[in-house]
């Protein structure tokens, strides 16, 4: 029988990190699961199994990611490094407390950054690498920032590491709609086309296993954003300024 696939998983701890943590296990991956509860990934390792290893991760801070990138070293060539940590805060730019906004910064962007320099040197050749984009990085809209700022930079970093990658690691972008996680409950609007987790993670699964750049979902509210993307701004602008009000 093939070896099982060894998976870093980032952000395992909750929401949709979690959840394809599960379904990976059902399709008989290995696992390493990294994020700050260490707690909640002890828990997870329980519940899938005494092969999976946790190593926890202040993925913001880079000698945290030095010492897990070590560690791993240790434990053998990766098949995948799959990064969903993040951090929200929602709201309009003036309402935002900046020392919030510079977690986010650096979980979300710089925290990519970390994961784009050694993810690489941990790979099998062509070995998987996603990012956790978001449809709130395709374009501007009200009350999304710095969270939406942040994402949008991700998905920058993916589309660059796809053309310096290529041939060598295969890069991906994940760019999930709304899902029903801990940090979107937060949100003070209607959140069209809401998925679960578990939904979520089937999706990023199925688009793992094709040869497609970009997963996203559900394509009802995907879709309509990425024409709204393209558009020129004399018609974007005036759509989102409705959302506003």
């Amino acid at each position: 029988m093939p070896e099982p696939e060894l998976i870093w998983i980032i952000g395992a701890s909750d929401g949709i990190g979690a959840a394809v943590a599960r379904a990976w296990a059902k399709l008989g991956a290995r696992l390493i699961l990294s994020a700050r509860s260490t707690e909640k990934l002890q828990s997870l390792a329980t519940e899938l199994g005494p092969e999976h290893v946790v190593l926890p991760l202040d993925i913001g801070t880079r000698s945290s990611v030095d010492e897990v990138t070590a560690k791993i070293a240790e434990i053998g060539p990766l098949s995948r490094v799959l990064h969903f940590a993040a951090l929200y805060d929602p709201g309009k730019v003036e309402e935002l407390d900046p020392v919030m906004a510079a977690k986010i910064v650096t979980t979300n962007l710089t925290g990519s950054f970390h994961v784009a320099q050694v993810a690489p040197l941990l790979l099998i050749k062509d070995g998987q690498l996603a990012f956790c984009g978001s449809v709130a990085g395709y374009i501007g809209l009200p009350q999304g920032q710095i969270y939406s700022a942040t994402k949008a930079g991700v998905i920058n970093l993916a589309e660059s590491l796809r053309s310096e990658l290529a041939g060598q690691v295969d890069v991906r972008l994940v760019s999930p709609g709304f899902v029903d996680t801990r940090l979107t409950q937060r949100n003070r609007f209607r959140m069209p086309g809401l998925v679960t987790t578990e939904m979520a993670a089937q999706a990023i699964l199925k688009g793992l296993l094709t040869r497609k750049f970009e997963i996203h979902f559900p394509k009802r509210l995907t879709l309509p954003l990425k024409l709204l993307r393209i558009a020129p701004y004399w018609i974007s602008l005036p759509l989102t300024q409705r959302l506003t009000r």
